[in-house]
């Protein structure tokens, strides 16, 4: 196995660095907020039912994905604090964006830069850097900007890529992201994980290479997710966050009321569980 401390470079000078202002605790606290918070807003969330690989804790893990929506960060810690909580997750983000969020500087957040040459080293040291660290998880939106989950083809900046070779026994894992309404008023938020790249999947590829693959494999990601929203199956997922059904306000306190005069329970949902329940 190749060593990892290939990776760091101690004698770079991070301002503030994402490792040292981490907070484990807090971070878990976040996590039960997170849970409410999606509960509050989403019908559910759902991951598809193909779970992220199995990666050994001393073997670097990048999970990158699609960018649809402003919830992605959110949903990125939901994720890391519920399926991956054997791992320390990073991530970057805008550093303009960070500045209105600060507080998530303790969960593992640096800023970037991302118009500027400073920038792009700045993202590649810190990566580097705890990426060379045991048990952590560096999750990025690897297109840089907000982008339609439809829209084809799939493009991702360098900067992953750059990354990537750089990285050795790095394992990489795309992850698609939708936000869709089905049959309920609140949304859903479906993942899915899809086909990792290896080190050995692009041994000697250039940079564009390793980008148009890594660009493939999310494409093909996407693609599957699209298929399980389009079917509205919630037997094609796993509910991470389950969240309200109904319409609510006076509507559902009506249909409270009414089953509750025939000593029934209400169904607020426009559709019955698959499990029966609810």
């Amino acid at each position: 196995m190749t060593d990892n401390t290939m990776l760091s470079d101690d004698k770079t000078q991070l301002p503030e660095d994402p490792l040292a202002l981490h907070a484990p605790r807090l971070f878990r606290a976040f996590g039960w907020y997170l849970r409410w918070f999606f509960w509050r807003n989403f019908h559910a969330v759902r991951i598809a039912r193909c779970d992220i690989p199995d990666v050994p804790a001393d073997w670097p893990l990048i999970i990158y994905a699609n960018h649809p929506s402003w919830w992605d960060p959110a949903l990125f810690m939901l994720l890391a604090n519920t399926l991956l909580q054997d791992r320390t997750g990073f991530g970057p983000m805008e550093a303009e964006a960070l500045q209105r969020y600060k507080l998530f500087r303790r969960f593992g957040v640096y800023g970037i830069d991302t118009a500027s040459r400073q920038g792009a080293a700045r993202f590649m040291a810190v990566s580097l850097r705890i990426l060379s660290r045991p048990g952590t998880a560096l999750w990025i939106t690897a297109e840089g900007h907000f982008s339609d989950s439809r829209v084809r083809p799939v493009r991702l900046r360098p900067g992953l890529a750059h990354l990537a070779r750089r990285v050795p026994n790095a394992v990489i894992v795309p992850l698609a992201i939708e936000y869709t309404f089905w049959n309920e008023r609140k949304p859903e938020a479906l993942v899915r994980f899809g086909r990792p790249v290896t080190v050995g999947d692009a041994r000697g590829h250039s940079v564009a290479m390793w980008n148009e693959l890594l660009e493939q494999r999310l494409t093909e990601t996407m693609a599957a997710l699209a298929e399980d929203a389009i079917s509205r199956d919630p037997g094609r997922f796993r509910e991470v966050v389950r969240g309200r059904a109904g319409v609510g306000g006076i509507y559902d306190i009506w249909r409270r009321l009414a089953a509750l005069a025939r000593l029934r329970r209400a169904q607020l949902a426009h559709e019955p569980r698959r499990d029966g329940r609810p």
